[in-house]
C-alpha cells in the first residue's frame, strides 16, 4: 500500500489525509509540536493514519506532501526527503510570512525556493488555490461534465504525473501549469485564485493565461 508523508497537520494537511485516506492510502502525519499532540487526528483519521515526527513522516512516504510554510532557511528534512516527489501546498502570504525578496521582485516564485531548499527532491505545487473546508464539497467523480479543476507547477513531468493522478482520485480535473517559474499564475490575487469557489478545465486554463504579475508594495 502506498504511503504519504504528510508535514503539517493544520486544516490543508489533516484534509488531504482524510482524501487519501478514503483512497486506500496510508498516511504518516507530522507537526512541529510533536507527534504526541495528534493524538485525536489520529484517532479521527483511523488505522490508516499514524503519527511522527517531520524526518520520520518523510522517510515513511513513496511521496510527501509539505502543508507549512516556506522558511528562509530551510527547515525540512532534506535527507529524508531526498529522490522523492514533494508535493508542495504552500502560499506566500507576507503578513504571515514576512517579505521574501526573491518573490517579491518576481526573481523566484515560493515553489522555486522549495525546490532550492530541497535538491535532491522533485518539488511540485498542488492543491494551493482551493479552500479547505470547501475540498470534499466541490470534488466529484471521473466524467462529471464541468468537473473543478486544480493546478500543478512542477519542473518534473513524473511529479506532473503523480499529482494530476491524485487530483483525479480525490475528485478534480487538472491544469499543468508548468514548471515551477510559473506557479504564481495561481497565486493569492490572481484569476485562478479568486475563482477557487469553482471553475472547470478551461477556465481554470482561461484564468492561468489571464494572470499578471502582481505588484508588491
Amino acid at each position: 500500500m502506498t504511503v504519504i508523508g504528510i508535514i503539517g497537520a493544520g486544516e490543508v494537511g489533516s484534509t488531504l489525509a482524510q482524501a487519501a485516506i478514503t483512497q486506500g492510502y496510508e498516511v504518516v502525519i507530522a507537526n512541529s509540536r510533536g507527534p504526541q499532540t495528534l493524538t485525536r487526528l489520529i484517532e479521527a483519521l483511523g488505522p490508516a493514519a499514524r503519527a511522527a515526527t517531520a524526518a520520520d513522516a518523510a522517510a515513511a512516504g513513496d511521496f510527501a506532501i509539505v502543508a507549512v510554510p516556506l522558511k528562509l532557511v530551510n527547515n525540512m528534512p532534506t535527507e529524508q526527503l531526498a529522490g522523492k516527489i514533494v508535493i508542495d501546498t504552500n502560499n506566500y502570504m507576507p503578513y504571515r510570512d514576512g517579505r521574501f525578496p526573491a518573490i517579491d521582485s518576481g526573481q523566484k516564485t515560493v515553489h522555486e525556493l522549495r525546490q532550492e531548499h530541497l535538491l535532491a527532491s522533485k518539488v511540485a505545487k498542488a492543491f494551493t488555490h482551493i479552500q479547505a473546508p470547501r475540498f470534499f464539497a466541490s470534488a466529484s467523480p471521473t466524467g462529471t461534465p464541468g468537473r473543478h479543476a486544480l493546478s500543478v507547477s512542477s519542473n518534473f513531468p513524473e511529479a506532473v504525473e503523480l499529482v494530476t493522478r491524485l487530483h483525479d482520485e480525490f475528485g478534480f480535473d487538472t491544469v499543468d501549469n508548468s514548471p515551477l517559474s510559473e506557479s504564481w499564475r495561481s497565486g493569492p490575487g490572481q484569476p485562478a485564485w479568486n475563482s477557487h469557489l469553482h471553475q472547470t478545465r478551461e477556465q481554470l486554463a482561461t484564468n492561468i493565461s489571464r494572470a499578471r504579475p502582481l505588484i508588491i508594495p
